[in-house]
């Protein structure tokens, strides 16, 4: 009799066992185009958490390359395979990741604002299925302003280049206006569907007369930085583009370290699997930022970077 008890007692004790041996399954879902400092950086995390690709833990990686139909196609793909969780990154791609699951844990990888686009009740009790990492960054108008200013105190026009895909564009452009109306400076919003419209974009910039563009960080990609030099105008843009738009060519990038952003999306991961609910997980808000100038395109412009600024900045590419 009490083998008899005993082996239905060992049989779960094995399936339990084989259950946790399965290594878990992740889904990154990048709206931009997968980046190898995306992958190391949240690597780097896992690791740190105790999880290793290919040993304790798989990984599904899917990038929509800027569309926001690729984005929903393939959160419905990985919401299909069951993955454990899914890492999105940016705003679009969260939404996606929203819009096809409100069961599977979501880390935010990063967003932008998660209260303004919705995506959680609150930072410090985010509710639901969605937490993780923010950028924050709508509220950074101001300072991308006086940036601009603090090279050039007599500028009057600035044009501010919106990404329509999401919905921070008028929050973004609401931050920029404030600051523009306390110093006298006319902001030209100029809406953009995507980078293919840079060239229209410039187009209206010249016409509206801008002396230099605030650029949002999705649609921060060389072409505009390389329109912005054609058309021998200041550059800046903030968010995960800080570094990448300085060194495709731009003036200026201030914002966040995206790798650091990615990195601590893996800890979130790490928690959930440890069994936390993403609800109950409070959004970290990056608070550290980073400011980057490129000489070399200052130079180009003809344009003189204040030696205190230099001094401030955290990387000057020469």
């Amino acid at each position: 009799m009490l083998l008899r008890i005993m082996l239905p007692i060992a049989a779960s004790f094995a399936m339990a066992v084989l259950a946790q041996a399965q290594p878990a399954r992740i889904g990154v879902l990048t709206f931009e185009q997968m980046q190898e400092s995306f992958k190391q950086a949240f690597g780097t995390g896992l690791r740190e958490s105790g999880y290793t690709e290919g040993k304790n833990i798989l990984i599904e990686w899917r990038s929509a390359d800027g569309s926001v139909e690729r984005a929903n196609q393939f959160a419905a793909e990985l919401v299909a395979m069951k993955v454990n969780v899914i890492v999105a990154s940016l705003t679009p791609g969260i939404q996606a990741a929203k819009s096809a699951t409100r069961t599977i844990p979501i880390v935010m990888a990063p967003s932008g604002d998660p209260l303004a686009s919705g995506f959680v009740a609150s930072l410090a009790h985010p509710g639901g299925n969605i937490t993780g990492v923010t950028n924050v960054v709508v509220d950074v108008g101001g300072k991308l302003l006086g940036l601009i200013r603090e090279i050039q105190p007599n500028v009057t026009r600035v044009a501010v280049l919106l990404d329509l895909r999401t919905a921070l564009y008028k929050p973004f452009l609401d931050d920029v206006q404030a600051a523009a109306a306390k110093s006298g400076v006319r902001v030209v919003p100029v809406p953009m569907k995507g980078p293919q419209d840079a060239a229209e974009a410039f187009k209206t910039v010249q016409k509206e007369r801008a002396q230099a563009v605030i650029v949002m960080p999705l649609i921060a990609r060389k072409e505009v930085a390389d329109l912005a030099h054609q058309y021998r105008l200041m550059s800046i843009s903030t968010g995960i583009s800080s570094r990448a738009f300085p060194e495709a060519g731009g003036l200026l990038g201030y914002g966040v370290e995206p790798n650091e952003l990615y990195r601590r999306a893996a800890a979130y991961v790490a928690k959930i699997l440890r069994g936390a609910k993403p609800g109950d997980l409070p959004v970290e808000q990056v608070t550290t930022f980073q400011f980057i100038i490129n000489v070399k395109t200052a130079k180009a412009l003809g344009i003189t970077i204040p030696k205190d600024m230099l001094v401030r900045a955290n990387e000057v590419i020469e």
